[in-house]
């Protein structure tokens, strides 16, 4: 296949619209957000002033193709802006994650609860030794701890990764060693459902 003929298979010119209803049903219905999405810097721009940054950004984008570098110069903390950005007022007693287990079990965490939670387990990790720039592995099911885990690593700035829990004990081994990770985070257990196809 010729390199131009492929190039002519990338381009797309047709379009499809939506349903009749369905475009009044949308969330955002102020056409000037798609408009000031053509213009990506002024966008993002707009949209990073909505977190709060510990040191403002110098640049919004830095595109030296195929590298791309996102609010160049700024400082932000994902659990900061997830979670005590929201513990001013009456936000910090909502609900920030709602759990319901394979066995009908339901916990409900509000801002303040899930900061603490947090802000623990950052705790538990320092008193490991993890330190910022430390990776950690998480290894565990879909319960509030596997959250809980991820937003404290990402309080003290330990990258983590996410291994899916249906890999083999060596591909957890190559996964986990390939990583460098300082620390696993797992679970005693997991409950499984088993479902049959008839």
């Amino acid at each position: 296949m010729k390199e131009k003929h492929r190039e002519g298979l990338l381009e797309e010119k047709r379009l499809f619209f939506p349903p009749t209803g369905f475009s009044s049903k949308a969330i955002i219905q102020n056409p000037e957000i798609h408009e000031l999405g053509q213009n990506q810097t002024k966008f993002w721009d707009e949209q990073g002033k909505r977190l709060d940054w510990f040191k403002p950004w110098d640049t919004v984008l830095e595109w030296k193709h195929p590298f791309a570098k996102w609010y160049v110069g700024g400082k932000l903390n994902a659990a900061y802006n997830c979670l005590d950005r929201h513990l001013e007022g009456a936000r910090r007693n909502k609900a920030a994650l709602i759990f319901e287990g394979e066995l009908g079990d339901r916990r409900v965490l509000t801002y303040q609860d899930l900061q603490r939670e947090v802000s623990q387990f950052a705790n538990v990790l320092k008193s490991l030794g993890v330190i910022k720039g430390d990776r950690v592995t998480i290894y565990m099911p879909m319960i509030p701890e596997a959250a809980i885990a991820m937003l404290a690593c990402a309080r003290i700035g330990a990258p983590h990764s996410v291994v899916f829990g249906g890999f083999s004990a060596e591909a957890l081994k190559d996964r986990i060693q390939d990583a460098q990770s300082k620390i696993v985070v797992t679970s005693e257990g997991a409950i499984v459902e088993e479902r049959v196809s008839l």
